[in-house]
């Protein structure tokens, strides 16, 4: 018989707690998303994650250790070769990426790629190099406009994007070409993660914004994962923020695009009035888009603060047979060198009502034993080839 009704699973994106061992092999040395942030402001509140126990987890300088956590709280390391979005949400469900996604950080992409592009869009490139997407459009959105061509830009995550201006350049030519960027970037030297649409609007330099309606074109999980397993057998899996994208629809039932990481946890939360059965998968990206990547600890410090006040009435609305897991998909160090992610270990907070108990639990090798601590709870059989063992019972 399964213990929770519906599970709510909410990745903090880029909330990372500390450095793995091998994170030196990433570039990365003494990374420690939250513990740095903490160290960069003078105020820092966040009530309902600390009683959960998320300061039992790394030092923070305004925020003590719960004495007695409300639930239960532990850290989780990345099996998988990478640090990315995609490498981090499709481990949480079962698949372990042996082989990392594509990057063009320090090259830009391929003149022979560029080329294709043009050719089957029937516009010129600029940019093509690794950039905050920003300050390209402060650079280049001007030219944009002017002449009809197309910023494209990479990061040093393994995505391809397009920027095209929501009045001039339009939507739907923004994703047709967003689409025949994702064709071409299927070949194997030249396969990213995600092609990415950024539209924007504004006409001259200081007052270019980024819109809501980005939408990413991600590759297919190479297997099936819990969200394949749990539609299977009839259950609800409903998709908050960019879910949906990260996995390209497989497995969803039900999708929601979000404005922001608050607009997220309102979409949650009216979710959570609701009446489902099964999982409630959210991606809160501000933390990283905004902050992480943007080097802005005091940034990433309010929209935690923020996130904190959704969440305790998320808290105040579970039911008994609810289960809540809060994680990160990696770290985003807003205080390291550059604008990458960083390799960490992620939080586990795990909270029901109906827990009698709650307190530290083991470090776990993977963060794939999420989705299959979902899948045993509903009595589903994860997919062949997956990783990951389930945590049920220690959350009960």
């Amino acid at each position: 018989m399964e213990k929770y009704k519906r599970v709510f699973v909410i990745v903090v994106d880029s909330l990372g707690v500390g450095a793995m061992e091998d994170s030196p092999e990433f570039g990365d040395i003494g990374v420690n998303t939250l513990g740095h942030i903490s160290e960069s402001v003078d105020t820092f509140s966040i009530p309902n994650l600390q009683r959960l126990g998320i300061a039992n987890l790394t030092p923070l300088k305004q925020v003590k250790p719960a004495a007695v956590s409300r639930g239960y709280y532990g850290t989780l390391l990345e099996k998988s070769r990478g640090k990315d979005t995609m490498t981090g949400h499709w481990e949480m469900m079962g698949l372990e990426v042996k082989t990392p996604f594509q990057t063009f950080t320090e090259t830009g992409f391929p003149p022979e790629l560029i080329a294709e592009l043009e050719r089957r869009t029937g516009r010129k490139v600029i940019g093509n190099r690794s950039a905050s997407g920003t300050e390209i459009l402060e650079e280049l959105a001007e030219e944009e406009i002017a002449t009809g061509h197309m910023i494209v830009y990479t990061s040093a995550d393994s995505v391809l994007q397009i920027c095209g201006n929501e009045e001039t350049f339009g939507l739907e030519e923004l994703y047709r070409c967003c689409e025949i960027a994702r064709e071409i970037t299927m070949q194997e030297e030249w396969r990213v993660g995600r092609v990415i649409a950024r539209p924007y609007v504004g006409r001259r330099k200081g007052e270019f914004r980024r819109t809501s309606n980005r939408h990413d074109y991600a590759l297919k999980p190479f297997g099936k994962t819990a969200l394949d397993a749990l539609r299977a057998k009839g259950l609800d899996v409903i998709s908050i923020g960019k879910i949906r994208d990260i996995f390209d629809g497989e497995g969803i039932t039900e999708a929601y695009q979000s404005k922001s990481s608050v607009h997220g946890m309102e979409q949650t939360i009216e979710v959570a009035k609701r009446d489902f059965h099964g999982l409630c998968f959210v991606n809160l990206v501000d933390f990283d888009a905004l902050w992480g990547h943007r080097r802005n600890p005091g940034g990433y410090a309010g929209e935690l603060e923020r996130f904190d006040e959704k969440l305790g009435i998320l808290l105040s609305i579970l039911r008994r047979d609810d289960l809540l897991i809060i994680t990160a998909d990696h770290g985003n160090d807003p205080t390291y060198t550059g604008t990458d992610h960083t390799r960490e270990r992620t939080p586990l907070l795990a909270y029901s009502p109906s827990m009698q108990n709650g307190g530290e639990i083991e470090e776990r090798e993977t963060f794939a034993v999420i989705g299959a601590t979902i899948a045993e709870n509903f009595g589903v059989e994860m997919p062949e080839g997956t990783i990951g063992t389930s945590l049920l019972e220690e959350l009960w």
